[in-house]
């Protein structure tokens, strides 16, 4: 199965954001390459909010290029197999943490469209939370100018909305 194939598989089975869904698959139905960078109308993202339940506390990056903290995250890449695949291993690089981190199970947590500069248009983002194995050690990454834990209520101080929405998502499906 290709990453195209699997990422349509993925969003079909999203039962939350309908109309964002819809949007997202209405893309990848019109663009065979809708998954990579090169597709300059937008393309599919993967993120992970990656999460320390036992502590309360989430890792966020401040992004080098956009300055904002966000959740670890970036562009799908030919040797990814699934969506699950292209989140964890960007989770994975930009949290220095190599190993112990697991998607929590049930799939994209949220689904979130934003506008990049030029020459792409947008990053459909599908954004799953990945949890961090006790006493994980972040290690900062060539792609961030700092990397942190937060506490859950002080990400809505740092982060952006789409951000605490995501963080609101996976709390929820955790049961917190």
């Amino acid at each position: 199965m290709s990453l195209h194939e699997d990422a349509v598989l993925v969003l079909k089975g999203y039962e939350g954001q309908p109309e964002l869904r819809d949007v997202y698959l209405e893309h990848l139905a019109a663009h065979p390459d809708g998954v990579y960078k090169p597709c300059t109308t937008g393309h599919i993202t993967g993120s992970a909010l990656v999460i320390d339940p036992a502590r309360g506390r989430v890792l966020l990056t401040l992004h080098k290029k956009l300055g904002m903290w966000l959740q670890m995250g970036g562009h799908c890449e030919p040797g990814d197999d699934t969506l699950e695949a292209t989140a964890l291993r960007e989770a994975c690089e930009e949290s220095g943490i190599a190993s112990g981190l697991s998607l929590l199970p049930g799939g994209p947590v949220r689904l979130d469209r934003h506008p990049i500069p030029g020459p792409c248009h947008w990053h459909l983002d599908v954004q799953y939370a990945a949890l961090a194995p006790a006493g994980a050690e972040a290690e900062i990454s060539e792609e961030s100018l700092d990397l942190r834990w937060f506490p859950y209520e002080e990400v809505a101080a740092v982060a952006d909305a789409s951000v605490v929405r995501l963080l609101e998502a996976t709390l929820a499906r955790l049961g917190s």
